[in-house]
């Protein structure tokens, strides 16, 4: 499982024995697995202080989890169709988190123990805001970067009537620079193609002869070429409407469509440099759309690509890390290394304040062995250190028993200091 609960009792010799009988009792009963959690010896202050500390690490701990969370989410999202791969990098040092957690030392180095706690909870809470305003700037830039993206891919995914025409096309299919004719495309459905063979020429006056050319299909229809003069083109869209064929409003512009090949693999080449992700680059002079899309096949012309289909000579530059991924695994691993700091934190300030001074308690921490033993091992818990808050202990295992003013919830209540840490949340 990867389920952790942090725990102290003072450190007596009576509760040092009740910490020995838990060792005992869950080992035997496979309840949990137990490793002493090292906390540093840290300056107190005054109790005041502690007090208003302990609400501090509270709202710091769960900031601290949200922002892990959505890094994790992040890391998901940027490696795109390589999510099997995420666990591998979501480290903390360069661990996985299991290890991390049941292995913790504090970092004397990044938070001295000898200073004011005030002082680490500061800098520990300055250091998380920091990652999560460049984690804010990052994820914006780069949910820039795939919405551009998608706006053009979006023209690469629909039928004959919506969907961009520059890959399937060529400047052969199109009488160009000339002061009277002019060539249009018409969409035909299946069912209709005899009948625009028939009646094509005869939809207006001066239309040419034999100018007609079916150069793509989808599911639906077709994509025809015809070519007529200037003059006649209103007339004709109208026939063609009564007929039901449509003429798509476009005109042969090889300028404009090598800028949208060029914005679309310049965009392409950017999530693949600046990111990790799935996608590969493009090759020169021709296009790349993902498998799903539509297919619309070109005729004619065998050496023109297919849009929506797999180009099975695409290059690949490899699975490299992009700035973004690297980014995101070394703040993430600071953040989860943060978190756990908190979590020390806590365990400190919440053991002092409920067991008094001298500093004198054991932290340890358990890893439930399965889910379904977690309730019996907070039974077990709660009847082995009862002794330390008799009173709330007997309306535990009492539920009958009532005591004014006070609620006592066998879900929420511990006579001991506890905290949670749960890992399946960056499953």
């Amino acid at each position: 499982m990867s389920e952790f609960w942090l725990i102290s009792a003072p450190g007596d010799k009576e509760n040092l024995q009740a910490l020995e009988r838990m060792n005992t009792v869950t080992s035997k009963s496979n309840l949990s697995y137990n490793t002493r959690f090292a906390i540093p010896d840290f300056k107190v202050g005054t109790l005041d202080s502690l007090v208003g500390l302990s609400d501090e690490l509270g709202k710091l701990d769960i900031f601290a989890e949200s922002l892990i969370k959505r890094m994790a989410q992040s890391v998901v999202e940027v490696m795109e169709e390589a999510k099997g791969k995420v666990q591998e990098n979501l480290l903390a040092n360069g661990v996985d988190l299991t290890s991390f957690v049941t292995r913790f030392e504090w970092d004397m180095a990044k938070y001295p123990a000898k200073q004011p706690l005030v002082t680490v909870v500061d800098t520990l809470a300055k250091q998380l805001a920091q990652i999560e305003t460049d984690l804010k700037s990052r994820r914006a830039a780069y949910d820039t970067l795939k919405r551009n993206l998608g706006d053009l891919e979006q023209k690469s995914t629909g039928n004959l009537f919506t969907r961009t025409l520059c890959d399937i096309v060529s400047k052969e299919d199109f009488v160009l620079d000339s002061e009277y004719l002019i060539t249009l495309l018409v969409i035909v459905p299946k069912p209709s193609y005899a009948q625009w063979q028939k009646t094509y020429e005869s939809l207006s006056d001066m239309v040419v002869p034999r100018s007609t050319k079916l150069i793509a299909e989808d599911n639906e229809g077709g994509l025809f070429t015809v070519t007529l003069f200037r003059k006649v083109i209103d007339d004709f869209k109208t026939k063609a409407r009564e007929n039901k064929f449509t003429v798509r409003e476009f005109y042969y512009d090889e300028k404009e469509m090598k800028r949208e090949r060029e914005e679309m693999s310049r965009l392409l080449s950017d999530k693949k440099q600046q990111y990790q992700t799935s996608c590969v680059a493009l090759k020169k002079g021709s296009s790349t759309f993902s498998d799903h899309m539509v297919k619309v096949t070109p005729l004619g012309n065998p050496d023109r690509p297919a849009a929506g289909q797999t180009d099975r000579e695409r290059e690949s530059e490899g699975e490299g890390e992009g700035p973004l991924l690297r980014w995101l695994k070394v703040n993430f691993s600071e953040a989860f290394i943060a978190w756990i700091h908190i979590k020390a934190l806590r365990v400190f300030v919440e053991s002092v304040l409920r067991y008094g001074l001298p500093v004198n308690f054991q932290a340890v921490l358990l890893q439930p062995h399965k889910k379904s033993s977690t309730k019996r091992l907070r039974e077990v818990l709660n009847s082995i250190f009862r002794h330390l808050d008799e009173v709330a202990a007997a309306s535990i295992l009492d539920a009958s028993v009532e005591i004014p003013g006070l609620q006592f919830n066998n879900q929420d209540y511990f006579p001991y200091v506890y905290f949670h840490i749960d890992l399946s949340l960056l499953d």
